[in-house]
């Protein structure tokens, strides 16, 4: 008996030092090298040379897993707009930190589309529906302006974390790009004229620009529609 009471004693203190950011931490780890697939609690338990029974007192399964590594990296995105900044910079600066956030973890992109109620996307809708509120924008379109605006930042950024997942690590952007202009260069004029009029500008654009710039366009519509 007393043997056990010692057994039990070192598994409750083991679980209180393993604690639950530290958990998540090392599970971020583990999807940013490996993504979605590498995420086990075996691996977890591995990596932090514990036992599984050590994770499972802090985390159900590997969906909480990722929920929670979700919520938190969006909490800091959410967390380091500086507070005094005007409505419509602290929605750009929203829409940025999530879209570079993306960039960095693109399993983000994947759970906040799996999971929309959880607290990650939470904080976006509130960060950027209550700033389009400060805007001056009425009660009857902020649901509307909020929503908009809100896919298009988590479609956008999933879309440009997805695309760079397309090609093999260590591609040049730039000659990759100047391929994929190149073919649309040689497409049928008649049938393609707009396409290969966006060839010229597709290599030398920046992603992070021209998504600020759709986000700058749907604040000026929003604007408009309330003038």
């Amino acid at each position: 008996m007393a043997s056990m009471a010692k057994k039990t004693h070192r598994i409750e203190r083991r679980s209180d030092a393993l604690s639950r950011e530290r958990i998540i931490a090392a599970a971020i780890e583990i999807l940013d090298r490996g993504g979605e697939g590498a995420l086990t609690v075996r691996a977890l338990a591995a990596h932090l040379a514990t036992g599984s029974g050590a994770i499972y007192w802090h985390v159900a399964d590997k969906n909480e897993l990722l929920a929670t590594a979700t919520d938190d990296i969006i909490a800091r995105v959410v967390s380091e707009v500086a507070g005094g900044a005007r409505p419509r910079e602290a929605i750009r600066a929203v829409a940025l930190g999530v879209f570079d956030a993306i960039d960095a973890h693109p399993w983000v992109g994947a759970q906040l589309f799996r999971e929309p109620w959880r607290p990650a996307t939470l904080e976006i809708v509130e960060s950027v529906g209550s700033r389009l509120k400060a805007l001056g924008v009425p009660e009857a379109a902020l649901f509307d302006s909020a929503s908009a605006l809100v896919h298009y930042i988590l479609g956008v950024a999933g879309q440009n974390a997805a695309n760079a997942r397309l090609v093999a690590p260590g591609t040049d952007r730039s000659v990759f790009l100047a391929g994929v202009a190149g073919k649309w260069a040689a497409l049928d004029p008649a049938k393609y004229p707009f396409v290969r009029q966006m060839a010229t500008q597709l290599r030398d654009h920046d992603d992070r620009a021209q998504f600020l710039a759709g986000v700058d366009l749907i604040l000026a519509g929003i604007a408009t529609a309330q003038a």
